[in-house]
């Protein structure tokens, strides 16, 4: 095992330091926005009010386009995990003809950027006499996020070991009863992660919404609007409110796949 001396642990701290407070002064500078009595933010501040929270939860067009944002937002973590099931399957637990090209073209929206990636789906959704709203935004989501809900899953499914499907056919177990007993369950973790992850994603997703919500309106697209006019210390209230549940859900699917390592490691230290 690489050791390193003092002077060295105590440079990598400081790299350290500097690069979460490089990643985290925007995210703590808008939470200091939000107290702001005064329409700008200005620092230090003079008072500080939670005055703007309650206009947040308050309001019921913000009320409307929260909860437009999480319509879309779960519908596209529950399919996009759905077929991230399949996909991460296809893509690395089975050996068939056509899985290597599979798993080019699975990653070819990844790399699109998504404000061409919007524009070519708005410009097919008017060809096809679409009107754009959320539900054509789901859709659009989905052409993005489904792909790398795939690859989160498809880290699960490489970390489990096949022999214990092998063994279940063995005695005499149907092709369901292993994908619901043995698969499924293995492969819980990774399926919770994509889900939230394909969850945040959308939830924050500006560009693909830009282009095809149409007269619907989601959070990223509101606090957009109001940074370029009507500006108001409900702007950041609302993002540090969606950031705290973004950080609470990933805080709960990191303390799932604790507590499911724990229960497995638990599961193997137990005799017989």
């Amino acid at each position: 095992m690489l050791t390193i001396g003092k002077p060295a642990r105590i440079a990598l701290g400081f790299a350290l330091g500097l690069a979460i407070a490089f990643l985290y002064t925007p995210i703590v500078t808008v939470l200091l926005a939000s107290f702001s009595p005064s329409r700008y933010f200005s620092f230090p501040l003079p008072s500080v009010t939670g005055e703007w929270y309650g206009r947040v939860f308050d309001s019921l067009s913000i009320r409307d386009i929260v909860t437009t944002s999480f319509t879309i937002a779960i519908l596209v973590a529950g399919i996009a995990t759905v077929l991230a099931l399949f996909g991460a399957l296809a893509f690395a637990r089975f050996e068939w003809r056509g899985r290597s090209l599979f798993q080019k073209l699975i990653l070819l929206p990844i790399f699109m950027p998504q404000a061409v990636l919007g524009l070519a789906l708005l410009l097919w959704f008017s060809a096809l006499g679409i009107t754009p709203s959320w539900q054509t935004a789901v859709f659009a989501h989905l052409v993005w996020i489904a792909p790398v809900a795939t690859l989160v899953v498809s880290i699960q499914v490489y970390g489990y070991e096949p022999a214990l499907e092998e063994a279940a056919f063995d005695m005499g177990a149907s092709r369901l009863q292993v994908f619901r007993e043995i698969t499924l369950p293995l492969l819980a973790p990774g399926l919770a992660c994509g889900f939230i992850f394909a969850f945040l994603l959308s939830w924050s997703n500006f560009a693909l919404s830009m282009f095809t919500t149409g007269a619907d309106q989601t959070v990223p697209g509101w606090l957009s609007a109001k940074m370029q006019s009507g500006y108001t210390p409900q702007v950041p209230a609302l993002a540090s409110v969606t950031t705290a549940v973004a950080f609470a859900l990933m805080l709960a699917g990191y303390a799932m796949f604790q507590w499911q390592r724990r229960r497995r490691e638990a599961q193997l230290a137990a005799p017989g």
